[in-house]
């Protein structure tokens, strides 16, 4: 395939040098052969006119450019195949001047391209004192993020990173420059954000707005590791359980459990880590000094005040800390800190979890009576089945959230104008089995045995198939699966509408995976 002529940018054919780095993604290891992802050609635009010029092309050749700003997409939907194209704007847009903090109202905003990296962009806020609720995947780029939701962390006390943008610049099909807003256009914006990612224009920058360190003084957060035990993963999961089936628990505290099977890469998470290991368990450690890092559970718990006299329920730090192997911070683990610096600690610095395919499932609830059905021990015989066992060749990243109550942000910011799903949930529960190319039948029927048992009207966990875009996992036909990701047909099809507007010669149709648009 030719490149594309006028491109400023650079541009990568199959075959040539570079092009195998530059098309992988996230998805590459698990996808990359059943689902073609190998692009006709990679096209990364220096300018927005570079982008206008790609569009033209793929609509003159009648093929499709699928959007790339980190690759993270789990099922691949951020890549595509021959003859269409990848548009990739990692590196796109990251002058000075493409990220600005001003200040409007009492109020502070940043506005930022899509081609800064979680990580950046949070260590960005953090020298600006300032914060806004993401995810915790140091390498997802904000660009797909922002489209996806952006959970995390601060999902209940904050809402959704998505919640808080107030602006899309955009190029669209027929290449204009557009600002996007509630507005200006209510139903692009809304489903922009949650709606069909990357299948509507192509998003440049976006201005959201953002929270100051001096107005929540007094937050608290404790990170603690557990070696793996069956009886501690209990102990705890009932804590998120007893929380998430408390309608009434308060807004102002956050909890994620999280299991990581043997040789996950620790010292990402914890950088002072090896040296406390060392002490403590030089058992790990071989002739040659290296650490065999062991099976964990690793919480995440945050509080943070929100209004004047909002005190802090120590007891439920205590609960949770009870038995920890190491906490990070001070000597009770529980560190005052302002809130730009915990959401730095939340966050996972290294790139995947584990080198290997994986199967994924994440899954939702709206269950208020999870303790009283049995969830927690079942959950926790699940994840033991697959962590326990020595050498069985396959590798669990898991983690458990709460998302809700009546006092969630996730909940109270339904209808504020964007299509987010799934705003009851009260559980978010991810776990990603990877594997060998041998052990992926193991891999496989784990999640079998998964999904027959906690989904569907029987279902353990949830009466309902109901799936977030930013976990996708499945079938790679969205338009046939689309009620796992949509709330009601009546939804859907008012996507399927913008769809039809937003994309009216297909050119952001680049795979199966997104909602079908409008006959």
């Amino acid at each position: 395939m030719a490149t594309i002529s006028g491109i400023s940018g650079n541009q990568f054919i199959p075959g040539t040098k570079d092009y195998n780095e530059i098309k992988y993604q996230y998805a590459t290891s698990t996808y990359g052969k059943e689902r073609d992802l190998n692009p006709g050609l990679i096209v990364q635009p220096k300018t927005k006119e570079d982008i206008v010029l790609t569009l033209k092309h793929t609509k003159e050749k009648k093929i499709a450019v699928a959007v790339k700003t980190g690759g993270h997409q789990y099922s691949g939907a951020s890549s595509t195949s021959a003859p269409n194209i990848q548009l990739d704007l990692e590196t796109s847009f990251r002058a000075d001047e493409d990220r600005t903090i001003f200040e409007k109202d009492g109020k502070s905003y940043a506005r930022t391209s899509v081609s800064w990296s979680l990580g950046e962009f949070n260590a960005w806020l953090t020298e600006h004192k300032l914060f806004v609720p993401h995810g915790q995947c140091t390498e997802v780029h904000v660009g797909g993020h922002v489209q996806t939701g952006g959970y995390g962390q601060l999902a209940r006390s904050f809402g959704l990173f998505g919640d808080h943008v107030l602006s899309l610049e955009i190029v669209d099909t027929d290449g204009n420059f557009k600002e996007v807003t509630k507005a200006t256009d209510p139903d692009l914006f809304w489903a922009f954000l949650g709606g069909s990612p990357g299948n509507l224009g192509v998003i440049t920058h976006f201005t959201i707005q953002v929270h100051r360190d001096q107005d929540y003084n007094g937050s608290r957060g404790m990170k603690a590791l557990y070696l793996y035990d069956t009886a501690t993963l209990k102990r705890l999961v009932d804590i998120l359980v007893e929380m998430s089936d408390n309608d009434d628990f308060p807004r102002n505290y956050d909890l994620c459990v999280s299991v990581l099977s043997s040789a996950f890469p620790l010292l990402d998470l914890w950088p002072g880590l090896d040296e406390w290991m060392a002490r403590a368990h030089p058992e790990l450690y071989g002739r040659d000094g290296l650490v065999a890092w062991p099976r964990t559970i690793v919480v995440y718990a945050q509080y943070v005040p929100f209004e004047e006299g909002d005190t802090c329920d120590t007891a439920w730090f205590d609960r949770i800390k009870e038995g920890s192997d190491w906490i990070l911070g001070d000597s009770d683990g529980v560190e005052e800190k302002p809130m730009s610096q915990l959401t730095g600690d939340w966050i996972f610095r290294n790139v995947r979890e584990f080198e290997h395919p994986y199967v994924k499932r994440t899954y939702t609830t709206r269950s208020r009576t999870l303790a009283r059905d049995g969830w927690p021990d079942w959950v926790v015989g699940r994840i033991d089945d697959i962590v326990r066992p020595e050498h069985n060749r396959c590798w669990l990243s898991a983690q458990l959230q709460c998302f809700g109550g009546r006092n969630s942000m996730l909940a109270r910011n339904a209808g504020n104008g964007t299509a987010f799903s799934w705003r009851d949930t009260s559980i978010g529960c991810t776990m990603d089995c990877f594997h060998t190319e041998e052990t992926k039948d193991r891999a496989e029927d784990w999640q079998k045995v998964n999904d027959d048992e906690a989904i569907g009207p029987k279902g353990i966990f949830s009466k309902e198939d109901r799936r977030w875009l930013w976990g996708s996992y499945g079938d790679w036909n969205l338009d046939g699966v689309w009620s796992a990701y949509f709330e009601d047909r009546e939804k859907y099809e008012k996507l399927q509408l913008v769809r039809k507007n937003a994309d009216p010669y297909g050119i952001f149709t680049p795979n199966p995976f997104c909602v079908k648009r409008a006959e």
